[in-house]
């Protein structure tokens, strides 16, 4: 997992992770995107993404001069808005039509279409919700933030009400699939039965089809043709039942292989709880369940009472915590430091997990007409996702660091943003926890 973050955009241009087989190295080199402007684009997004979390750390060490960090801070942003508004929308709608026959020779002005058409959906969406003051223009630098901010923060959201109820899912040993030498035995016995079966009963057609060949060739004629297509022979009939029951056979043993795929995989993850490092996530997922079940119970708080917090959680800690304990230091001084090694944290795991999800998701589906589409998809995903990362991140930074972000940001409703996080978060985590339970009820 930490190769796809460590290999960052190489993963999707050209630089794949290998596989072994002659069969493997071909399906990795037709995913590759070897078109020079994709690579291009998702090698900037990401690297203008990365840049937005440096000036934060920027921000909170003091590093460089406040008018230098504030003249980077608009140039990243409006490059960043260009690509995810601009750029990369046009680019997915151009290679879109490029493999639809009928548009091939309009691809331009087709293309314009459908980016028009995106341009209108996209505006569209922020008229429901409260996300800036009305005194605004049109062409505000706000209006494009907010609406980026929607579909980023909606992103994040289900992620994290994902990622919140599966992790301890994955990691707990509770949740594990006893298996045993014998079920594995048992149902690799009747894998080759039946595989065994379909061997039979296809030799058995195959003979049955040679005599009735032999059997036409030697009686020939009109009248022989036109009496086999009036009144079918058994032989006939036997070989149309022998067909259909080898196609069922052979659905029935791709879902055995499965079953004993998933078999062998469930006796592995059982193998590695019993190791130092498998009983190390097992806590680990006890502390994530315990936190998926406070988030979850201050998602409902903040929904049900509309509250947003005023303080960041890192002062808001320390205090409680030099109160509880009677102690006395600085907090402002601690909060600084507390707030890079937690911002430190958030950004090395955010850039890592959405690569990794992003890694995974392009080798899912992607193929030699689809990939250069399926990059820049994810280009515009990340763009989106680290955009609302930094809008959704001010809140955990103390005041004090705040100002550049927030004047570079615009005048938006920011507390609209954590409410609408919470409640996607919470019908995500919900969702998932339903899933889950359904999956594992109804699993074999």
């Amino acid at each position: 997992m930490f190769v796809a973050a460590h290999h960052g955009p190489q993963f999707f241009c050209g630089q794949a992770p290998p596989i072994d087989g002659p069969l493997g190295q071909r399906g990795t080199y037709a995913k590759q995107v070897r078109h020079r402007g994709v690579q291009l684009i998702f090698s900037m997004t990401f690297a203008l993404s990365c840049t937005m979390f440096e000036l934060i750390i920027f921000e909170i060490l003091g590093l460089l001069h406040t008018s230098s960090r504030y003249v980077h801070w608009k140039l990243n942003l409006y490059v960043m808005l260009l690509f995810i508004v601009l750029l990369v929308p046009f680019y997915i709608s151009y290679f879109a039509v490029s493999h639809v026959p009928l548009l091939s020779s309009k691809r331009l002005p087709a293309a314009c279409t459908v980016w028009g058409s995106f341009m209108l959906l996209f505006w569209k969406i922020g008229d429901p919700f409260p996300i800036l003051s009305p005194r605004h223009g049109v062409l505000s630098i706000e209006q494009l933030i907010s609406r980026v901010g929607v579909v980023g923060v909606t992103l994040m959201a289900l992620l994290s009400g994902f990622g919140a109820v599966n992790c301890p899912y994955t990691y707990m040993a509770y949740f594990l699939r006893i298996v045993t030498d014998a079920d594995v035995f048992a149902l690799e016995r009747r894998l080759l039965q039946t595989l065994d079966m379909i061997v039979s009963k296809k030799k058995r057609l195959a003979m049955m089809e040679r005599e009735q060949g032999g059997k036409e060739a030697k009686a020939g004629g009109l009248w022989s043709m036109l009496r086999s297509v009036a009144s079918p022979t058994h032989t006939t009939e036997g070989c149309g039942a022998l067909r259909e029951e080898v196609s069922a056979l052979e659905e029935l043993s791709r879902q055995l292989f499965v079953e004993v795929v998933d078999l062998h995989a469930s006796k592995e993850r059982v193998a590695y709880s019993r190791t130092l490092q498998g009983r190390y996530f097992n806590y680990l997922g006890y502390f994530f369940s315990g936190y998926c079940i406070w988030k979850i119970f201050i998602a409902t708080v903040n929904i049900v009472f509309d509250r947003v917090g005023k303080t960041d959680p890192v002062t808001r800690g320390l205090e409680i915590t030099a109160g509880y304990l009677g102690l006395s230091f600085d907090v402002k001084f601690w909060s600084q430091h507390v707030s890079f090694i937690l911002v430190g944290i958030i950004v090395i795991t955010s850039i890592r997990g959405l690569l990794i999800t992003l890694t995974k998701f392009f080798y899912a589906i992607s193929s030699t007409k689809s990939s250069n589409v399926i990059v820049l998809v994810l280009a515009q995903i990340m763009g989106m996702y680290f955009v609302s990362c930094v809008l959704l991140l001010r809140m955990s930074l103390p005041l004090a660091y705040r100002g550049i972000i927030t004047e570079v940001l615009g005048d938006l409703h920011f507390s609209f943003y954590h409410r609408w996080f919470d409640v996607i978060f919470l019908l995500s985590a919900l969702s998932s926890m339903g899933f889950l339970y359904l999956a594992r009820k109804h699993a074999p």
